[in-house]
């Protein structure tokens, strides 16, 4: 039996404060119209954070698929530019990739192989790392791709204290012409230091987009997992986790289901156990399957429809 990670009693402490964002958009939003042609009811800037150490904050008053986000998650660390792989498993992504489940902007794409600019192109001071950084790779066309998840693991072992820990998922030319560019698109992590034990391991997530209904709950699920990932093959503890969304909306076909959400009661998070090697080292991010995760004591109220504005 592999060893593997569990964090300590939950509380549903980060569920309420998921819940709070809600409230407070259905409270106190504006309706705007948008592309999908559906309005959303909006607010600016709004902002949560939670502790990790209170439990993985998978939501419970509601079903929230686990399966599907984290075949979602390890599609992004894998790099991918198309959905061949990830299709077999989920449909998740289908709307918005061809036939050939290839995508405009894929978000592993830049995580894990951001473009690296052309030899003779950089202004005057400019510096780029080329072939000889240890998180650059070369593509199959010749060109060359910078590893932001490689890097970000390499600094919390070698410089933990760093404050460029910095993940972003935007490229400018890319998010111009593309039909859905990132809508959580640069995260960052920070690292405090702890009396008790390891130290702590801090996630700020920035999003432009947010669906409370549909994605919010994903993202929190996303983030909150890769930051436990990457504490484990650091040597670290989740800490907290961040969000701000900078547009946080609601559909108006969602508002229903969402009051029947908040009606209901959340109960505490469950706890997300990661496998190690036998030999009890953790994984790194790269070296980690879909049979690698697992929920302990995930019990949430049924499922709510909410329609996908596309």
């Amino acid at each position: 039996m592999p060893v593997v990670d569990t964090l300590p009693a939950t509380t549903a402490a980060a569920e309420e404060a998921y819940l709070g964002v809600v409230e407070r958009v259905l409270a106190t939003g504006v309706r705007k119209t948008n592309r999908t042609g559906t309005d959303t009811i909006a607010s600016f800037a709004e902002h949560y954070s939670v502790d990790l150490a209170e439990g993985y904050p998978l939501l419970t008053t509601k079903k929230v698929y686990f399966g599907s986000m984290l075949r979602e998650v390890l599609w992004y660390l894998s790099g991918a530019d198309h959905i061949r792989e990830l299709r077999q498993h989920t449909k998740i992504w289908d709307a918005w990739a061809d036939d050939a489940g290839d995508l405009q902007t894929a978000y592993g794409r830049f995580w894990r192989r951001f473009p690296v600019p052309e030899a003779g192109v950089a202004l005057g001071g400019e510096v780029w790392a080329d072939a000889g950084h240890p998180n650059v790779r070369r593509e199959a066309d010749g060109s060359l791709s910078f590893d932001q998840i490689g890097y970000v693991l390499d600094t919390l072992r070698h410089d933990p204290m760093s404050r460029r820990l910095v993940v972003t998922a935007w490229h400018p030319a890319n998010a111009a012409v593309s039909r859905l560019p990132p809508c959580h698109y640069t995260f960052a992590f920070q690292v405090t230091p702890a009396e008790d034990g390891p130290d702590l391991l801090n996630c700020h997530l920035t999003q432009r987009s947010a669906d409370l209904a549909l994605g919010v709950p994903f993202n929190l699920a996303c983030y909150a997992l890769l930051t436990q990932v990457l504490a484990n093959a650091a040597g670290l503890r989740p800490g907290r986790f961040a969000h701000t969304l900078v547009d946080a909306h609601v559909y108006v076909d969602h508002v229903e289901g969402l009051e029947e959400q908040l009606s209901r009661t959340p109960v505490p998070a469950p706890r997300l156990t990661i496998a190690r090697h036998a030999d009890g080292r953790a994984k790194d991010p790269d070296e980690l399957t879909f049979e690698d995760f697992a929920l302990v004591g995930y019990d949430p109220q049924p499922a709510i429809r909410f329609p996908v504005a596309v």
